[in-house]
Protein backbone atom coordinates (compact mmCIF):
# COMPACT_ATOMS: atom_id res chain seq x y z
CA UNK A 1 0.00 0.00 0.00
CA UNK A 2 1.55 3.15 -0.97
CA UNK A 3 2.67 5.77 1.46
CA UNK A 4 0.70 9.18 0.32
CA UNK A 5 2.34 12.60 1.33
CA UNK A 6 0.55 15.67 2.13
CA UNK A 7 1.61 19.15 2.52
CA UNK A 8 0.13 22.49 3.10
CA UNK A 9 1.87 25.94 1.22
CA UNK A 10 0.92 29.89 1.80
CA UNK A 11 0.61 30.34 -1.75
CA UNK A 12 1.87 34.04 -2.87
CA UNK A 13 0.13 36.09 -5.17
CA UNK A 14 0.56 35.52 -8.67
CA UNK A 15 0.87 32.21 -8.49
CA UNK A 16 -1.61 29.04 -10.35
CA UNK A 17 -2.59 26.26 -8.33
CA UNK A 18 -1.13 24.39 -10.69
CA UNK A 19 2.35 22.60 -11.82
CA UNK A 20 1.63 22.58 -15.14
CA UNK A 21 0.02 25.14 -17.61
CA UNK A 22 -1.78 24.57 -20.72
CA UNK A 23 -1.08 27.42 -22.74
CA UNK A 24 1.38 27.84 -25.89
CA UNK A 25 4.05 30.32 -24.27
CA UNK A 26 3.40 29.34 -20.69
CA UNK A 27 1.71 32.17 -19.74
CA UNK A 28 3.52 34.64 -17.41
CA UNK A 29 2.51 33.30 -14.30
CA UNK A 30 4.43 30.59 -12.11
CA UNK A 31 3.57 27.26 -11.01
CA UNK A 32 3.64 25.78 -7.84
CA UNK A 33 6.38 23.73 -9.17
CA UNK A 34 8.85 26.54 -8.84
CA UNK A 35 8.43 26.51 -4.55
CA UNK A 36 9.55 23.46 -3.68
CA UNK A 37 10.26 20.21 -4.96
CA UNK A 38 6.98 18.02 -5.08
CA UNK A 39 6.97 14.27 -5.37
CA UNK A 40 5.29 12.68 -8.80
CA UNK A 41 1.11 13.12 -8.33
CA UNK A 42 1.26 16.00 -5.84
CA UNK A 43 -2.43 17.28 -6.90
CA UNK A 44 -3.56 20.49 -5.13
CA UNK A 45 -6.83 19.85 -2.88
CA UNK A 46 -8.94 22.83 -4.58
CA UNK A 47 -8.07 26.16 -6.26
CA UNK A 48 -7.24 29.59 -5.40
CA UNK A 49 -7.42 31.81 -8.40
CA UNK A 50 -3.94 33.79 -9.23
CA UNK A 51 -5.12 36.92 -7.43
CA UNK A 52 -6.20 34.94 -4.07
CA UNK A 53 -3.11 33.57 -1.52
CA UNK A 54 -2.88 31.87 1.25
CA UNK A 55 -3.43 28.44 2.65
CA UNK A 56 -3.25 25.84 -0.21
CA UNK A 57 -3.46 22.04 1.07
CA UNK A 58 -1.57 19.66 -1.82
CA UNK A 59 -1.83 15.76 -1.70
CA UNK A 60 -0.47 12.60 -3.39
CA UNK A 61 -4.24 11.19 -2.16
CA UNK A 62 -6.99 11.49 -4.74
CA UNK A 63 -9.17 10.43 -2.40
CA UNK A 64 -8.37 13.03 0.40
CA UNK A 65 -8.64 15.59 -2.23
CA UNK A 66 -11.89 14.52 -3.10
CA UNK A 67 -13.65 14.31 0.10
CA UNK A 68 -12.48 17.88 1.03
CA UNK A 69 -13.46 19.79 -2.55
CA UNK A 70 -16.65 17.44 -3.18
CA UNK A 71 -18.31 16.61 0.27
CA UNK A 72 -19.50 20.38 0.84
CA UNK A 73 -18.99 20.15 4.60
CA UNK A 74 -15.21 21.02 5.18
CA UNK A 75 -14.96 24.83 6.20
CA UNK A 76 -13.09 27.20 4.38
CA UNK A 77 -12.12 30.68 5.88
CA UNK A 78 -11.27 33.27 4.16
CA UNK A 79 -9.70 37.35 5.27
CA UNK A 80 -10.82 39.87 2.74
CA UNK A 81 -9.88 43.12 2.00
CA UNK A 82 -12.57 45.48 1.08
CA UNK A 83 -12.94 48.27 -1.25
CA UNK A 84 -15.06 50.95 1.16
CA UNK A 85 -16.74 50.73 4.66
CA UNK A 86 -18.38 47.71 4.52
CA UNK A 87 -22.26 48.19 6.15
CA UNK A 88 -23.83 45.65 8.53
CA UNK A 89 -26.32 45.49 6.31
CA UNK A 90 -23.74 44.05 3.58
CA UNK A 91 -22.34 41.57 6.23
CA UNK A 92 -25.99 40.36 6.49
CA UNK A 93 -26.86 39.88 3.00
CA UNK A 94 -23.62 37.65 2.92
CA UNK A 95 -24.31 35.84 5.88
CA UNK A 96 -27.71 34.97 4.16
CA UNK A 97 -26.30 34.48 0.52
CA UNK A 98 -26.21 36.52 -1.93
CA UNK A 99 -27.25 35.86 -6.12
CA UNK A 100 -23.93 35.81 -8.20
CA UNK A 101 -23.36 34.86 -11.99
CA UNK A 102 -22.06 31.02 -12.51
CA UNK A 103 -20.80 29.17 -15.39
CA UNK A 104 -23.48 31.79 -16.78
CA UNK A 105 -26.10 31.28 -14.64
CA UNK A 106 -27.50 33.10 -11.68
CA UNK A 107 -26.50 30.85 -8.23
CA UNK A 108 -27.57 31.81 -4.78
CA UNK A 109 -24.69 31.20 -1.97
CA UNK A 110 -25.54 28.83 0.80
CA UNK A 111 -25.70 30.69 4.22
CA UNK A 112 -22.55 31.24 5.97
CA UNK A 113 -20.39 33.08 8.23
CA UNK A 114 -19.24 36.46 7.81
CA UNK A 115 -17.74 39.04 10.39
CA UNK A 116 -15.70 42.16 10.43
CA UNK A 117 -12.26 41.37 11.97
CA UNK A 118 -9.06 43.59 13.06
CA UNK A 119 -6.55 44.24 10.17
CA UNK A 120 -4.40 40.47 9.92
CA UNK A 121 -0.36 40.42 10.16
CA UNK A 122 0.35 38.96 6.82
CA UNK A 123 3.62 39.01 4.46
CA UNK A 124 3.38 42.14 2.16
CA UNK A 125 1.96 41.58 -0.79
CA UNK A 126 4.73 41.68 -4.27
CA UNK A 127 1.84 43.42 -5.78
CA UNK A 128 1.16 46.43 -3.72
CA UNK A 129 -2.90 47.21 -2.99
CA UNK A 130 -4.19 50.99 -2.18
CA UNK A 131 -4.38 51.69 0.96
CA UNK A 132 -6.53 54.02 3.36
CA UNK A 133 -5.48 57.38 1.88
CA UNK A 134 -8.43 56.23 -1.25
CA UNK A 135 -10.88 55.24 1.36
CA UNK A 136 -11.55 52.91 4.02
CA UNK A 137 -10.44 49.06 3.43
CA UNK A 138 -11.74 47.43 6.27
CA UNK A 139 -11.69 43.39 6.41
CA UNK A 140 -13.80 40.94 7.19
CA UNK A 141 -13.89 36.84 7.52
CA UNK A 142 -15.63 34.99 5.26
CA UNK A 143 -16.26 30.93 6.14
CA UNK A 144 -17.85 28.84 4.18
CA UNK A 145 -18.32 24.97 2.78
CA UNK A 146 -18.89 25.69 -0.79
CA UNK A 147 -16.20 27.05 -3.21
CA UNK A 148 -17.67 28.51 -6.94
CA UNK A 149 -15.10 29.84 -9.11
CA UNK A 150 -14.14 32.76 -7.73
CA UNK A 151 -17.27 32.71 -4.99
CA UNK A 152 -15.81 35.08 -2.32
CA UNK A 153 -14.42 37.73 -4.61
CA UNK A 154 -18.17 37.71 -6.45
CA UNK A 155 -19.85 37.79 -3.01
CA UNK A 156 -18.57 40.55 -1.89
CA UNK A 157 -18.61 42.64 -5.52
CA UNK A 158 -22.73 41.75 -5.42
CA UNK A 159 -22.69 43.40 -1.84
CA UNK A 160 -21.26 46.52 -3.42
CA UNK A 161 -17.50 46.28 -1.74
CA UNK A 162 -15.37 44.73 -4.45
CA UNK A 163 -12.36 42.42 -2.74
CA UNK A 164 -8.67 43.89 -3.18
CA UNK A 165 -7.34 41.25 -1.15
CA UNK A 166 -8.23 37.62 -0.61
CA UNK A 167 -5.88 35.14 1.86
CA UNK A 168 -7.32 31.58 2.59
CA UNK A 169 -6.44 31.15 6.33
CA UNK A 170 -8.38 27.95 7.34
CA UNK A 171 -9.24 24.59 5.50
CA UNK A 172 -10.86 22.20 8.36
CA UNK A 173 -9.00 22.32 11.02
CA UNK A 174 -5.84 23.50 8.72
CA UNK A 175 -4.90 27.03 9.65
CA UNK A 176 -2.62 29.10 7.51
CA UNK A 177 -0.65 29.93 11.00
CA UNK A 178 2.48 32.53 11.15
CA UNK A 179 3.98 31.09 7.28
CA UNK A 180 5.36 33.12 5.03
CA UNK A 181 4.67 33.84 1.14
CA UNK A 182 5.57 30.75 -0.80
CA UNK A 183 6.45 28.67 2.62
CA UNK A 184 5.55 24.73 2.31
CA UNK A 185 5.51 22.50 4.96
CA UNK A 186 4.68 18.81 4.52
CA UNK A 187 2.40 17.40 7.33
CA UNK A 188 1.02 13.79 8.93
CA UNK A 189 -2.52 14.24 7.72
CA UNK A 190 -5.20 16.66 6.28
CA UNK A 191 -8.36 15.33 7.30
Amino acid sequence: MPTHRHFMIYKPYGFLSQFITNQKKGGKHKLLGELFNFPSGTMAVGRLDVKSEGLLLLTTDGKVSDFITTRGKVEKEYYVQVDGAITFEAVEQLKNGVEIGFDGKKYMTKPCKVKMIDIPNFPERSKKIRDARHGPTPWISVTLTEGKFRQVRKMTSAVGFPTLRLVRVRVGDIVLGKMDSGEVKEVEELI
